[in-house]
């Protein structure tokens, strides 16, 4: 199983502000071109079951997830519940850091194939680890940078409002 974890620093806002907008899964395909779309149907208070398309290589990845939405702790963690990885699971999690919000996101996936893991799961983290920055970044209109993985962070150099 491989892990994916990208962390993003957004200046001058509160976490608490800031994880409604990490939570409007809906709004990620107008942040990012590789996100095709995601449908999200709210079950309780809590908890919604999101369907996701989101480009990868020469195709389409598909999958539904459980999103559960804990306020007090600022945290969504998500399992996939059908779709095109074997596994995938995880969380984002905000922390006020000062006058700064740290987004973390955190997942581990396994598309179930071993013989193509060498080859798709570095591919598959890259992208993951991008996207997701540049989705957060986007999300607060360019107010926010990568914490701790210069990589991405040059990758993503640029990101903001589109």
């Amino acid at each position: 199983m491989r892990s994916v974890h990208v962390t993003v620093r957004v200046h001058g806002i509160d976490a608490a502000a800031a994880f409604e907008r990490v939570g409007a899964f809906s709004r990620y395909p107008e942040l990012s071109e590789v996100i095709r779309s995601v449908t999200s149907r709210r079950v309780s208070d809590r908890e919604e079951v999101s369907d996701w398309d989101v480009h990868f290589r020469n195709g389409i990845l598909s999958w539904s997830e459980t999103d559960l939405f804990d306020q007090e702790s600022l945290t969504i963690a998500f399992e996939q519940t059908d779709g095109d990885f074997a596994e995938f699971s995880g969380a984002w999690r905000l922390t006020q850091d000062g006058p700064d919000c740290l987004v973390a996101f955190g997942a581990e996936f396994d598309f179930g194939i071993p013989s193509l893991a060498g080859i798709l799961d570095p591919v598959a983290e890259r992208v993951l680890k991008e996207t997701i920055a540049r989705v957060v970044i986007s999300l607060f209109g360019g107010d926010a940078a990568v914490a701790g993985d210069e990589a991405v962070a040059r990758a993503v150099a640029g990101a903001g409002p589109r």
